[in-house]
This record gives C-alpha cells, structure tokens and sequence, in this order.
C-alpha cells in the first residue's frame, strides 16, 4: 500500500493538474500554534552544530520544577532520570536537555550544570549548588557524517542562549539531525525535527510541549489521519506506510537498528509532586503514539519529561491536565516535521 506525498497530489494526477500548480494552490496545513516556553518559569536555548546536522536543546527551569519521566522505548540513552522517581529524595531539577550525538550527547548535561553552578542555580551543598540536570539523547550519528557530536560545551552554549521566547522549530537543537520513517531503511526515510506547541485554558492553566522526533515510524496528522512524513517507496515519489506494509507481512530488519529515539517534554503551571508529574508523562506518551506509527519501537529511546514550575494547584485537573498533555505533545510532534527542512539526503514534508 502505498500514498502519494499528499492527498492533494492524488487528486492532482486524477485530473491532470501538475503536481507543483496543485501545491501551489492547495490551502496550507494549520500548523500547531504556541509553544514550551508560554508555561512560565521556562527558557528554551539551542545549539546547533554548522559542521554538520546535530545539536541539543536546552530547557532551563531556573527557580526549579517539580518533574517526572516515562521512558517506553525499547533502547534509551539517560542520565539522571532515576532521580526523577517518586520515591527518590531530590524534589526538583534546574534543566532537562535533548541531545543529538547518542551516548555522546551525554556530555552536554556537564555544560549545563557548569552554566547553573556559576549562577548558583541548583541543589544546596555545603559550599555551593549541584544543578539538577536529566537528559536523554537521540541517535544521529551518520546523517551528514558522525562527527562532531554535541559535548559540554554545547549544551553550556544552549544554556546561555536560553530564552523564553518562542522556541525556535525545524532543524535546530537535539532536532537537527533528527530523521523519521526508517521502518525499511534510512534511503527511505525523511527529515525530521524540533517542534513544539501549547495550550491555554480559561482560568489560566498553560500546558505546553516540544518534541526532538527521530523515530522508526511515520508520523501522522492525529486531527487528520494524514501520512505526513515516513517511509517512502523504492523510487522516492509517494509515502509508503510503514504499518501496512507490516499488515502486508513486509519482513523488517532497519527497525532493528539503534538510529531512532523521540524525546517530548511536557509542562503546566501547577504545584504537583513527583508521583503527580509520572503520571502526566505517562499520559502524555499517548500523543506521541497518535502521531508515530508505530511508536516505541525496540530500537526507539521513547522519553518524555513532564515538569511542573508552579502557581497553580494540581487538586481537580490532574486528570485534565495529563489528557491534554498528550494532546499538545501530539502537536509538537506534528510541528517538528511541518518545520524541518531537507538536509544531507533526507527530504522534508515541505519539500514533498
């Protein structure tokens, strides 16, 4: 089963109208609007590699958030995300940071702890501050070479960069060397990136997203149905999905390979506790199975963060507030790919 770039091509080829004249007229897809960083108390910075397609993307929660973490993936990369478990003494973190570059983005977290501590920003010690700082990576190595990596002094460069305007998309930060669609092999696969969304509710609650997406799976419209991004057939020319083809019985062996992992984070202006913040990043992994078919794959590092910096009380709306967690999340994923832009042999939606 195959489907073409988009159903405007469809319709175009049926009627003779060429496929560029039909682009060019055809109403433009609703982007997901807002952004991480409307939730308050956030700043977002990226570094971006110009050597090559990586990077990593730093939130900063400099008066401290109270988080959790839900990791479904079958092949993560972490640091300090135990710490995030109820039961674990620390209450709350200073950063979280996305990175490209697999375990060797790692090392972008000793950058952001070095730009906390010079700014006293962390758990007291005796003496000074230990910033709190979890971080998972994405696996990007080989799309446009395999080096350089994002190291420390990336994710120290991301850190000083941080602000709390709208978080830059596309092919920046941990989404810059980010791919989708590698189910039949990374020939076949398409550009992915960095998005992000929110959403404000009457009453002043702000639930806020941004997603690195570097999966196995296409990625849909979940409002839609719509094959966005993904696998593409042998020639190139139309999308192939991924999930058909396994209905088909298509034997797969790429899906097997670690080059994957999506990373979310979600937000809300709430007081809640660790426990509380779990469950939301639980929840939330249901956007990313919306928008990804299929998600959380053996190879996939499937993370998602959620943070909450305060202000308002969690009593009444967890529930409220882990559904659409799930729903901005979706969102953001949906904006990484409409955002991103063709790159070292990986084309992008709007490039189709």
């Amino acid at each position: 089963m195959t489907h073409s770039f988009s159903r405007r091509s469809l319709l175009a080829s049926a009627i003779g109208v060429p496929l560029h004249t039909a682009m060019a007229n055809a109403k433009p897809k609703r982007t997901p609007q807002g952004s991480l960083t409307d939730v308050p108390g956030l700043k977002v910075g990226h570094f971006t590699h110009t050597e090559r397609p990586t990077g990593c993307t730093v939130v900063l929660a400099e008066a401290g958030a109270t988080a959790g973490a839900d990791v479904r993936g079958g092949a993560p990369g972490t640091r300090d995300i135990e710490l995030l478990r109820p039961e674990m003494s620390v209450q709350q973190i200073h950063a979280v940071v996305l990175a490209g570059g697999s375990a060797f983005g790692l090392a972008t977290a000793d950058g952001v702890m070095r730009y906390l501590e010079e700014r006293k920003i962390g758990f007291p010690i005796g003496g000074g501050v230990v910033p709190i700082v979890p971080t998972a990576i994405l696996f990007d190595l080989g799309v446009g070479g395999a080096t350089p990596r994002p190291d420390a002094a990336a994710g120290y460069s991301a850190a000083k960069a941080a602000v709390s305007d709208p978080v830059a998309q596309g092919n920046v930060g941990a989404g810059a060397g980010a791919t989708v669609g590698k189910m039949f092999g990374r020939t076949r696969a398409m550009k992915g990136g960095l998005g992000s969304a929110s959403l404000r509710l009457p009453g002043g609650l702000v639930i806020g997203a941004m997603a690195a997406v570097n999966c196995v799976g296409d990625v849909v419209d979940p409002d839609t149905g719509e094959l966005l991004a993904g696998a593409r057939t042998e020639d190139g020319k139309s999308l192939l999905d991924s999930v058909a083809e396994l209905r088909r019985g298509v034997t797969v062996d790429a899906a097997e390979r670690g080059e994957n992992t999506t990373l979310g984070i979600v937000a809300a202006n709430v007081e809640w506790t660790k426990a509380e913040a779990t469950k939301v990043a639980q929840m939330a992994h249901d956007g990313l199975a919306r928008a990804i078919r299929p998600a959380h794959m053996p190879m996939d590092g499937d993370t998602v963060f959620a943070l909450g910096t305060g202000g308002r009380p969690i009593a009444g709306v967890l529930a409220t507030v882990g559904a659409l967690a799930a729903d901005v999340l979706a969102q953001a994923l949906v904006a990484a790919v409409l955002h991103a832009e063709s790159v070292a042999g990986f084309i992008a939606y709007r490039d189709m």
